[in-house]
Formats: C-alpha cells, sequence, structure tokens
C-alpha cells in the first residue's frame, strides 16, 4: 500500500487536508501498513483514529500469539449496562503480556450502540492492549464513543446558530474540571494520573491527544458520582502495581 493511493483516498473522503494531517498519514503508512480503503483509519476533527479492525491487522501480521479477555466483575453491573474488562495481549508464546483496560456504559457510548455496552468494553480493552503491545501513538476510534457524536452535534449545530452553545464555550479548562473532580471526591492525584494514562494508552499523559483526555476526565467523573468505592479500588490496583515494580 503507497502513500499516494491512501492520500487520494483520504482526499475524496474528507476533502483537503493539512500538511500535519498529510505527514501523520504517510508515517501511518509507512510505519503499520494501514490501508484507509480496508477501514484501517478514520479522520475525525482533525485528528486520525485507527480502528478496531486495523489493530486486528497489526497483530495478525505481527503473528501475535493471542489475546485473553477477562471481566472485572467488582466494576461490571449487568443492570445498569456498566461493563469493565481487562484484555492481555501476548506477542509471542514467551510474552508476558500487554495488559488493557475497557469500561463502557450508556453515558459513554454513542447512542448508536446502546445496549451493546458489554462488547464496546471487550473491545475497548482489546484496543487498549493492542496499542500497547505494539506502540500505536493514535487512538482507536472506538475508545471516544459518545465524545465524538458529541462533537458532531456541536459542529451541526454552529450551523445554524452563530452563538455558542451554553456549557461548550467558556466553559471551565479540561485540566480544571479534573482537578475539580479530584478535589470533589479526594481521589489521589497519582494514581488518577496512572489510570488516565493507561486509559488513554499512552506512556505520558502529554502524549494523550486533547480528545482522549476529555474522554477520561468524562469517565472519571461519571464513575465518581456513581460508584466511588468502585472506583477507588480501581485507581487502588496501579498503587499495587507501583509498590510491586519497586
Amino acid at each position: 500500500m503507497n502513500r499516494r493511493s491512501n492520500v487520494e483516498i483520504a482526499r475524496i473522503m474528507w476533502g483537503e487536508l493539512s500538511e500535519i494531517a498529510l505527514d501523520t498519514l504517510e508515517d501511518l503508512t509507512k510505519r503499520y501498513s494501514l490501508r484507509i480503503a480496508s477501514g484501517d483509519l478514520l479522520y475525525l476533527g482533525g485528528t486520525w483514529y485507527i480502528t478496531h479492525t486495523g489493530l486486528l491487522r497489526i497483530a495478525e501480521r505481527k503473528h501475535c500469539s493471542g489475546i485473553l479477555i477477562t471481566p472485572s466483575h467488582q466494576f461490571c453491573d449487568p443492570a445498569r449496562s456498566r461493563w469493565t474488562f481487562k484484555a492481555t495481549v501476548y506477542k509471542h508464546r514467551n510474552c508476558k503480556g500487554f495488559v488493557g483496560y475497557g469500561d463502557a456504559n450508556p453515558s459513554n457510548v454513542s447512542t448508536l450502540v446502546r445496549g451493546a455496552e458489554l462488547r464496546v468494553a471487550e473491545t475497548r480493552a482489546v484496543n487498549r492492549a493492542l496499542r500497547k503491545a505494539y506502540g500505536i501513538g493514535i487512538c482507536s476510534v472506538e475508545e471516544i464513543g459518545s465524545l465524538a457524536e458529541s462533537a458532531q452535534s456541536r459542529r451541526q449545530a454552529s450551523k445554524f446558530s452563530p452563538q455558542p452553545a451554553n456549557g461548550i464555550c467558556g466553559g471551565p479548562k479540561v485540566r480544571d474540571r479534573l482537578c475539580q473532580i479530584i478535589r470533589q471526591h479526594q481521589l489521589d492525584p497519582n494514581l488518577v494520573k496512572s489510570y488516565a494514562t493507561d486509559y488513554c494508552g499512552v506512556k505520558t499523559l502529554r502524549e494523550a491527544k486533547r480528545e482522549q483526555v476529555e474522554a477520561f476526565v468524562v469517565h472519571l467523573a461519571d464513575w465518581a458520582e456513581k460508584d466511588r468505592n468502585a472506583l477507588l479500588c480501581q485507581l487502588n490496583s496501579y498503587l499495587s502495581a507501583k509498590e510491586g515494580a519497586a
């Protein structure tokens, strides 16, 4: 798959792209052999996203040994359509495994997949584990859920009104909102940072895109409001991991 083919298809689908977007596309094409025509990549809101299909293709080409998916029962509530899964990707037989967690509930998935939160949580867990295993630096489209839908709604709304919608402009910054949640629910900032890094599938938060951090803040606020004890258990799991590594 050459760069020109990907660029031509991208322009047909999304119009003229910025130089940064084209450079990123070229890098993704060379490094991972991703094909837009095969549904490996999507361009949303000026950002490239990899799809679940694209990640599975990479794993197949790299001869992935296997993927283990298990539910985190303590964080699952079927009656409220709340699910959390752990996925472990084994790159080869002797691999210790790369772990990713995925959660889904009606508040953080698109209305198009309401009722399928279990599958969404599984997919998000697998995607995060695969991105860790193979060093994929861009977020998967399945992880942004309702955020992408709300962004599209805002763009559509802006066509009808020159005035900003209430709560979209002039609201608190993402970082301020995160600090507010931490103070309000008395959370450990360092553990929240570790969780955010894992949630976004990056090595450091500086590598995370704004859309990823926004999605995490929405998720954190929702979980803290509905079940703070379960959230504390999740955060404490990162404490245990740090102590084990010390």
